[in-house]
């Protein structure tokens, strides 16, 4: 089996991409695919090694994560506007051997320090991101092609970080088997994807709602997605309706947006027969005033990157308000107590169980053998069930913070403040964002006779960490509320401090 096998045996002549205004069609990506899998090879590349994606969405980032995935290597999507410094500590750990680079995140690669990324032996780039010493795409592009190599179910595809279910970045490793029985559990599911639908592909390629729910379920099934890189209400709207789009995968800042647009005209999503909602809890008054406005509901799920995602939809079946549906075929659900023992009607952490769950975190067993426990993936997250199988989410592991769908753990963004000179400590909690959903707040105590200028410190996070993870506001205190053993309690942050 390969992964990249699902765009094999679609029409020629049919839609696939459409990227910055141009189509591509099946017969056209497969010739791009395979003569940039050559191209690949011509570089050295082969199974099991590194090729990181510094790619938005695009036809550069489809082809090449394609092409990657042909050779049996792994890709390593990661966001093309995190600053150096991320990028290099990411790079670093996968040990990837080629970085994919274009002109939206060429100004991040221009300032990553090559001597901190030793393994990195190529980089490849889009025309338009003109950098000294670089191989350009189109170069690679008239290699002879190689034949794909058929792998192992079990053989790594692609590592993509996220905070997981236990706090610090780290690496989720997804098998090829892993990534496919993600999109045919999630096919076979409610209302699926057609070959005749248009999605709508503003969701980023780099998370794995957007790589694996909106790209390769699309190809898999032989339908066509428009790639966009940047979300713009109005915009968006007029791609829609101009296009046809019949798809729409979104998050709930996304929703929130079009809902609270008054100027979008009531038909705008005339042609959408399907409006999905992830990576975050969708408020309940968003859902029923996007319904009200546009007579279309929104169908919310449930995932997360260490099952490929797709735990629950609501796609096709009766929406209940709150609930992000039942549990995909294939796909297992366990509510249990502190205890690990099953609940029934009772909120407990869920625990999910299927082909689609990960293998693990890259080189991290401690943080593994704490999420995959007898066969169960344990998400950390609370939730709740009624007697038809719908799942409630009630809360949220621990502290994590989720802005505009991607999530932040304070400990990262504390860790960056009080690496600051002027800082002796912070903490971090997440507050609610009209657009966001949330927004992160920090709080620091400053080092004697320190005064330093709020900005300078959100400023100093910026260069450290992408800017989703970045604090809005900081705020100066005497001291941090900790209990007895010294640990942080963090709901009390902002509301038992002196602030200065």
């Amino acid at each position: 089996m390969n992964l990249a096998s699902i765009i094999d045996d679609h029409q020629a002549d049919t839609l696939a991409l459409i990227s910055r205004g141009r189509p591509t069609t099946y017969g056209e990506l497969r010739e791009q695919v395979d003569h940039l899998r050559g191209g690949l090879a011509s570089l050295g590349v082969a199974d099991g090694d590194r090729v990181a994606l510094l790619c938005g969405n695009g036809r550069l980032f489809a082809i090449s994560y394609l092409a990657t995935l042909g050779l049996g290597a792994v890709s390593v999507p990661l966001n093309p506007l995190s600053p150096p410094l991320e990028i290099e500590a990411q790079i670093a750990e996968v040990g990837a051997k080629v970085v994919v680079i274009e002109k939206l995140s060429a100004p991040t690669w221009d300032g990553v320090d090559r001597a901190a990324v030793p393994s990195v032996e190529h980089v490849v780039s889009s025309a338009e991101a003109a950098l000294e010493g670089v191989i350009g795409i189109d170069e690679l592009l008239t290699a002879d092609p190689v034949d794909r190599i058929e792998v192992e179910p079990d053989h790594l595809a692609a590592l993509l970080f996220t905070s997981g279910t236990g706090g610090a970045p780290r690496a989720a490793m997804l098998t090829h088997d892993n990534l496919l029985s993600s999109i045919e559990q999630t096919l076979a599911a409610g209302d699926r994807l057609r070959p005749d639908d248009l999605v709508y592909g503003i969701l980023p390629l780099f998370h794995i709602f957007g790589l694996n729910v909106v790209l390769a379920m699309t190809l898999h099934v032989g339908a066509a997605v428009v790639l966009v890189q940047r979300f713009d209400p109005l915009t968006a709207a007029d791609s829609i309706r101009e296009r046809g789009v019949t798809v729409v995968p979104g998050v709930p800042a996304m929703w929130s947006a079009f809902a609270g647009f008054d100027e979008l005209p009531a038909d705008t999503f005339a042609s959408v027969r399907l409006a999905l909602s992830g990576a975050a809890k969708l408020p309940l008054p968003v859902a029923e005033r996007f319904e009200q406005r546009f007579g279309i509901p929104i169908a919310e799920g449930y995932g997360l990157t260490e099952a490929s995602p797709t735990v629950t939809t609501s796609a096709g079946i009766e929406t209940r308000r709150g609930s992000v549906g039942r549990a995909v075929p294939g796909v297992e659900i366990r509510l249990v107590n502190a205890s690990g023992e099953a609940l029934v009607g009772d909120v407990g952490e869920v625990l999910v169980r299927g082909r689609n769950v990960f293998g693990g975190y890259y080189e991290d067993e401690e943080a593994t053998a704490a999420a995959l426990q007898d066969g169960w993936l344990h998400t950390g997250d609370m939730g709740m069930a009624d007697d038809d199988g719908y799942l409630y989410l009630v809360d949220r592991s621990k502290d994590l913070i989720i802005v505009s769908g991607f999530n932040v753990y304070p400990a990262e963004v504390e860790d960056v403040l009080a690496s600051h000179p002027d800082v002796l400590e912070a903490g971090v909690v997440g507050v609610p964002h009209p657009h966001t959903g949330e927004a992160v707040r920090a709080f620091v105590v400053l080092a004697d006779g320190v005064d330093i200028d709020e900005e300078a410190l959100i400023e100093y996070c910026r260069d450290h960490l992408a800017r989703y993870k970045c604090p809005s506001k900081v705020l100066v205190t005497d001291e941090l509320p900790r209990n007895a053993g010294g640990k942080l309690i963090r709901r009390q942050l902002g509301t038992s401090l002196a602030i200065s």
